[in-house]
């Protein structure tokens, strides 16, 4: 499949980006549920392929290794499989190569949130966990954030997250999916 075949718009991958803690894996799991289809959480198969956890990836290889990893998993992702519901780690669109296979062979959602939210609901819920986090002040965070919203924002659609629970961003994903298949692939 890696060749340049069109992958029928039902059958592509459908992938969840954003910032960490943005809640990727929680929808991911729900959309999965709704359309039938297996969810993969990238950063988990890193971890289960590399025998660590990602916090020690990052410590005993370097970041750089942790990157190289993950563009090759979700390019492989990507282009070799189907059907699949995909959460990306929250700095792997920022890879030019992962944002182009994502954008080529999948169907890219942007879970969106806004600073203020992400600060006071998913960051204290997170700080511990995320290498990415480590030793740095509120302000640099910000600025990590707010960088990263240029790569995230070539993508097919965004859900605005602020006031939806996990249920009703699933739900508005799923209901999107299936009335672009009935626009674009009518009668299959």
């Amino acid at each position: 499949m890696s060749r340049q075949t069109t992958i029928p718009l039902r059958e592509r991958n459908i992938i969840l980006i954003g910032f960490m803690g943005a809640g990727k894996t929680t929808i991911g799991q729900l959309v999965a549920k709704k359309l039938y289809r297996d969810f993969i959480d990238v950063d988990a198969e890193i971890e289960r392929r590399q025998g660590m956890s990602i916090p020690e990836l990052f410590a005993q290889k370097g970041e750089a290794y942790f990157r190289k990893v993950e563009r090759e998993l979700i390019v492989d992702l990507c282009t070799n499989t189907r059907l699949k519901i995909l959460s990306l780690g929250g700095g792997a669109y920022l890879q030019e190569e992962v944002r182009r296979a994502c954008l080529a062979h999948g169907i890219v959602f942007f879970l969106d949130l806004s600073w203020d939210y992400w600060k006071e609901e998913r960051l204290p819920l997170i700080v511990d966990s995320r290498p990415v986090l480590k030793n740095k002040t509120l302000e640099e965070v910000e600025q990590l954030f707010f960088q990263r919203q240029s790569a995230y924002a070539l993508h097919h659609s965004r859900v605005v997250l602020n006031e939806l629970e996990a249920e009703q961003a699933a739900e508005q994903i799923v209901e999107s999916i299936k009335w672009t298949w009935d626009v674009y692939e009518p009668n299959r």
